[in-house]
């Protein structure tokens, strides 16, 4: 994709507002594909939502133009001092208590096997993807066309079920359609999410009598 937006002069932009700040095992998930984009959107992560903030990263090519000309935007609001504030002790906080280290650790020796070998007896899921804290969890209704288990746009009565099943068991992860996120804190040490998988595995036996 970059060198498909560098051959025909297209500006590439990395949504970093749910992926970036650790989520994904690395500060940017961009990181991971060894990509600079030409800009970068960023939210929630970079003060932990503690106060609202929003921005964009912008490459060295970009900020020269507006070197010659005023950038023509702006809001009331912007550069709040609490807020960025609260984004430099968020990231300081992350880098003294190695939180990326710990999303990348978590996703690589426990999320991801875990979620594999979930998948592996589940006949409800049709795939598990993701990295560090990152991870979805995709249920199908035939594991052989891969029919979602719930339509796009709506739920399904064995989509309902499930969710039921983890809400009862102590377990409120966030359900899309027929996708389930598996995307805890960044700061969830092991004991906490193999409790939260056992209990995913759990519910995933309703999802699977619905086959």
């Amino acid at each position: 994709m970059r060198e498909l937006c560098d051959r025909y002069g297209i500006v590439m932009i990395a949504d970093e507002v749910m992926a970036g700040f650790g989520r994904s095992g690395k500060w940017f998930s961009v990181e991971h594909f060894d990509v600079t984009p030409d800009l970068l959107t960023f939210a929630k992560g970079v003060n932990s939502g503690y106060v609202p903030l929003g921005g964009v990263a912008i490459s060295p090519a970009i900020a020269e133009t507006f070197a010659h000309r005023a950038y023509p935007g702006g809001l009331t609001y912007s550069g709040p001092p609490l807020a960025t504030a609260a984004a430099v002790a968020t990231v300081t906080a992350m880098e003294e208590e190695g939180i990326v280290d710990n999303a990348a650790r978590i996703g690589e020796t426990v999320l991801g096997p875990c979620l594999r070998d979930i998948a592996g007896r589940h006949r409800s899921v049709g795939e598990v993807r993701g990295t560090g804290a990152f991870w979805a969890v995709e249920l199908v209704a035939d594991p052989h066309t891969r029919e979602p288990l719930a339509p796009y746009g709506s739920s399904s009565q064995a989509m309902n079920a499930t969710r039921a099943a983890r809400k009862a068991a102590g377990l409120l992860p966030f359900a899309n359609f027929n996708r389930i996120h598996v995307v805890p804190p960044c700061t969830i040490t092991e004991a906490e999410a193999r409790q939260g998988l056992a209990i995913l595995d759990n519910a995933l036996d309703i999802a699977d009598a619905y086959l």
